[in-house]
Formats: C-alpha cells, structure tokens, sequence
C-alpha cells in the first residue's frame, strides 16, 4: 500500500502545487540502511519526504496518539508508520527502529529543528539508534507550503537532502558524542536551508 499511496500523493500535490523540487538525492544510500531525519512542522513534509526518497521506503516514527483510533492506526500501520511515546519512551523507541534497520530498512524521526528539550531528545533518540545500529543518519530539510492554502496558493516545495552523518559505537564518552552528532544535526539543518533553490 505504500507504494500506491505514495504514487497516488506525489500526483495529487503535483496536480495542486506543481513539481517538488529534491535536491542532492544521489546521496541516498540504495543498498544500505539509514536513518533519516527531517525538519518537521507539519503532516506535509512528511508526506513529501516520502515521495521525496521513492522508491526507496521510509518506515515513520509517529506519535502514540495518531494510533488512538482502530481505523487511523491500520492505514498508519500499511504507510509504514510506527508509534512512539515521546512523554515515556519506551522499549519501543528503540527495539522497532533496531528492528527495521537489521532488515535493511529505512527510519524516518521527524524533530522540528528546534532546540527545545523533546526535539532535543528525538535527535539523541535518533543518534543512540545508529549509534546501535551502526548505521548513518542522513540530515533532510523540507522548505515549503504547511498548510492546504498555502498548497493551493502554488508555493514552490523541495526536500534538500545533506551528506550522511556517522555516529561512532558509545563508550564512556556517550555525552560528548551524543551532544557533538546533536549539534552536527542541527548545523546541517542550518546550511541546508540556507541553499539556493
């Protein structure tokens, strides 16, 4: 189902707001795993993530609430999206991205770029992740229309994507890797979306 819905997105918002601009794609990784994390303000730059990286799949992590709902949280569920309690993370944090990234799969977090404490801890969440995983985090910035009017107003959307960041395995120097790979996340989110369009 994935596939489909994303065929079916990406033709609607180019039927709406035109073509979406993806700049650097040729950095994604097309046999090995990878983290990928991507400024977040609204469900519109998740979707054009998605649509930004087809073919290649992104499994989502979401928040618990979005699963309330039976109905919500089977078509979730069939878009590749998992949950997570950001308030109290769990085991889930963790085992189901581990999980994904032992099959050669792709996880998408989604921090707002921020440097408040719960994006702050998405970031962390997302490095001790491939820090486990051994694999890298690929930084990815969506500028562009949040809203259904400003879609229809034909604001121009693209996703920039930046060079792979590797995270080296924890030792006893968690903290400082932990808070150098944070800060290397949030300064290429900075750079990126101080580029040209």
């Amino acid at each position: 189902m994935y596939n489909l819905a994303t065929k079916i997105l990406q033709l609607l918002l180019s039927l709406i707001n035109g073509r979406m601009k993806v700049m650097n794609k040729e950095k994604i990784s097309k046999n090995e795993p990878f983290i990928v994390v991507c400024t977040h303000k609204s469900w519109i730059d998740v979707v054009c993530l998605g649509v930004a990286l087809y073919p290649t799949p992104i499994h989502f992590m979401a928040k618990k609430d979005l699963f309330n709902k039976a109905f919500i949280k089977n078509l979730l569920t069939k878009l590749n999206a998992f949950p997570v309690d950001r308030s109290n993370p769990g085991s889930s944090v963790v085992k189901i991205p581990l999980e994904l990234l032992k099959k050669k799969k792709v996880v998408g977090i989604f921090p707002s770029g921020t440097r408040n404490s719960e994006e702050k801890a998405l970031k962390n969440g997302a490095i001790h992740i491939a820090s486990r995983a051994s694999v890298p985090i690929m930084p990815a910035v969506y500028i562009g229309p949040h809203t259904i009017k400003d879609l229809l107003g034909r604001k121009s959307r693209a996703i920039i994507l930046g060079d792979a960041i590797h995270v080296p395995k924890m030792g006893k120097d968690k903290e400082s890797i932990t808070e150098t790979i944070s800060e290397a996340i949030f300064k290429a989110f900075e750079e990126l979306e101080s580029e040209k369009l």
